[in-house]
């Protein structure tokens, strides 16, 4: 007898729940995504599954946190209590973060995004609310840190940290749209974190 796909622990079924709604999201798109193909993936009636999550918006939102919100959040800790010099953490952590985000799952949410946010606004107002934003304001407050320690010169990067982002979203986009056309990611971001040093430096 074939061993269920998922344990059947009842503290377990949200993540299982939103791992199925990953995949299915992934491969149908989230207007054709069906919940009832959720539950079966997660290997749960419909029923229950409208016990933990109300409606398909739910479990996109879902989604989002498993993928994309415990990366930020562990971002941001790391930010919070870093002890090495703003320019190491530039170089190491953040850029390294960076790196990982273009070939994650995370970029199968923006791809979902970008295809359909434009019916969706709601979605795209809860990502910029928990991602976005609270990425976009983290940046700034270590930037203006590194300038409070002398480290950073008070540049208009403090108020632009889109500047610092910006090619790992670029990554991503090239990655969707133009799939057959070789981009070294890694190199473009290794790129623009020099040049915004070079910038920003005391």
């Amino acid at each position: 007898m074939t061993a269920p796909r998922y344990q059947r622990r009842k503290e377990d079924r949200p993540r299982e729940i939103s791992e199925a709604a990953f995949e299915v999201f992934a491969e149908k798109g989230y207007a054709a995504a069906r919940v009832d193909e959720v539950a079966k993936r997660a290997g749960v009636s419909k029923g229950l599954l409208y016990l933990y999550f109300d409606t398909k918006e739910e479990l996109f939102k879902a989604v989002i946190k498993r993928v994309v919100t415990r990366r930020i959040d562990a971002l941001l800790l790391a930010l919070e209590e870093t002890d090495l010099s703003s320019e190491e953490f530039v170089r190491g952590p953040l850029l390294e973060f960076m790196k990982q985000i273009p070939g994650s799952p995370v970029a199968v949410v923006i791809r979902l995004l970008i295809a359909e946010g434009h019916r969706h606004p709601d979605l795209v107002s809860y990502y910029w609310e928990n991602v976005v934003s609270r990425g976009l304001a983290a940046i700034s407050r270590f930037i203006e840190r590194g300038v409070e320690r002398g480290e950073f010169r008070d540049t208009a990067v403090t108020g632009l940290p889109q500047l610092v982002l910006s090619p790992m979203m670029l990554s991503m986009i090239w990655r969707i749209l133009f799939t057959t056309r070789e981009l070294d990611t890694d190199r473009l971001m290794e790129t623009q974190i020099e040049m915004i040093l070079a910038y920003i430096k005391a």
